[in-house]
């Protein structure tokens, strides 16, 4: 197979049996630190003897990718983000289109990918999606500077601010796409996806961040079945709905949630052999 690199430039990939150029894919939802139930996830498909080609994220799904595309483990993921909060990634920016700046947090997952700053240089490919804001659409990330990238993909609108890549304001890609298995549906053999983004009841909606994280799970639980339904094993995460968006503290709950979910969704789906080496092995059909 042709490297990512030129994929990227235009240059066709070789074709493999099954036609398309990749054999498994794994897209993470958005979720915000429900998000690390997505580590919790690629643990389970490791595991299971699984190993992906390429992956693809939304929002919080795409801090995911990002690291795992770069070589970072699921636990390490768990260890990064273990003593940090919410103002460590985020500071207050009135009167630019967002209560919150997340610059921090950019530079934050700079650091942990190792300096590698461009998408196209990850040692495996990696798809961020995102919402472009001024010609409502979704986008699919698959080059460029990863920071800016990333960053426009978690800036929940009016919590964050829009973040501009080339002269174009782009903001979360839950707001139309909260799980990029359409990103990926075309690109690989087996796709699994995982959704860390359950919606309960709620009548605590008193402020104005309350109403518009309220309002932002409404919009991604309605476009978020259309996806589910894309990938060959769908992973629900329905314990997840009692952990705020927001909270760091509960990490590795949601690690364990997530290893849990996906391992129980990959034995129903007969993808569960630890044994196995390959994906050629475990995924054959």
């Amino acid at each position: 197979m042709d490297s990512h690199k030129d994929k990227e430039q235009g240059v066709k990939p070789a074709e493999r049996a099954g036609g398309k150029p990749y054999r498994l894919g794994v897209a993470f939802s958005g979720g915000g630190a429900r998000g690390f139930a997505h580590a919790g996830a690629l643990m389970a498909i490791e595991e299971a003897g699984l190993r992906p080609d390429i992956v693809a994220g939304v929002s919080a799904g795409s801090v995911i990718a990002v690291l795992y595309a770069a070589g970072v483990r699921p636990l390490q993921m768990a260890e990064l983000f273990a003593r940090t909060g919410f103002r460590d990634f985020a500071e207050l920016n009135l009167g630019s289109g967002g209560i919150f700046g997340i610059e921090r947090f950019m530079n934050f997952i700079l650091r942990a990918t190792g300096g590698i700053r461009r998408l196209e240089d990850l040692p495996m490919p990696a798809i961020i999606c995102a919402t472009d804001l001024d010609h409502g659409k979704s986008v699919a990330f698959t080059k460029g500077e990863i920071g800016p990238r990333v960053m426009a993909s978690c800036s929940i609108p009016i919590v964050f601010k829009p973040v501009r890549i080339d002269g174009v304001q782009y903001v979360d890609g839950g707001v139309l796409r909260n799980h990029p298995a359409w990103a990926l549906r075309d690109k690989c053999d087996v796709l699994i996806g995982v959704n860390v983004s359950p919606l309960v009841e709620s009548s605590n909606c008193k402020s104005i961040i309350s109403v518009a994280m309220r309002t932002y799970k409404l919009l991604t639980r309605a476009n978020t079945t259309a996806d589910m339904k894309l990938c060959d094993v769908s992973v629900s995460t329905p314990e997840l709905a009692e952990y705020a968006v927001f909270n760091l503290k509960k990490i590795k709950e949601l690690f364990l949630r997530g290893y849990i979910d996906t391992r129980h969704a990959l034995i129903e789906a007969g993808m569960w052999k630890p044994e196995s080496k390959s994906t050629d092995q475990s995924i054959s059909k």
